[in-house]
């Protein structure tokens, strides 16, 4: 795994860990005694819903455990001028001649429909470091590409409404 992660993205993933453990489980745990009662569970769908649901819950504890022992922690501070991580930035993408804003953000944060863009994807690999005006080449496959120009840097740190990706 090794994702790379800030030290909010721990706190983040610590967070949803303790909620499951704490609420969730004993929710689910709930669920599955409450379902049993209901008698002959060869037919019972409430059953095999609520195992499953505490099945997934459990699973994805123990997706989070290990992704946070395999993490490699990284600094998300950056100078107020070069794109970093949590920056919102605005792109022109020069061939089609429309302007988009985006937020840098590590791999679990990464939704591209609400805006956010990981470090590791073609536009965040090829745009970190870079200023204001730089003209910028993102290379999509070592063959393709396109180039952008960064229009602004705004530094955000507001991350509460991020969350952390399912899988």
């Amino acid at each position: 795994m090794n994702d790379r992660l800030t030290k909010s993205d721990v706190r983040k993933i610590e967070e949803e860990i303790e909620y499951r453990k704490l609420v969730l489980r004993k929710e689910a745990i709930e669920a599955v005694k409450e379902a049993r009662s209901h008698g002959d569970l060869s037919e019972n769908f409430e059953y095999y819903a609520a195992k499953r649901d505490k099945n997934k819950n459990e699973s994805r504890i123990r997706y989070l455990e290990r992704m946070l022992k395999t993490a490699h922690i990284i600094d998300d501070s950056s100078k107020d001028d070069e794109v970093g991580i949590n920056n919102t930035v605005n792109l022109f993408f020069e061939d089609e001649g429309v302007e988009e804003e985006y937020r840098i953000v590590t791999t679990v944060r990464e939704n591209t429909l609400e805006g956010l863009i990981s470090i590791e994807s073609p536009i965040g690999k090829a745009i970190m470091g870079h200023k204001v005006n730089d003209r910028v080449y993102v290379d999509i496959n070592g063959k393709n590409g396109y180039y952008v120009v960064i229009k602004s840097i705004e530094n955000t740190t507001d991350d509460s409404n991020d969350r952390i990706k399912k899988f």
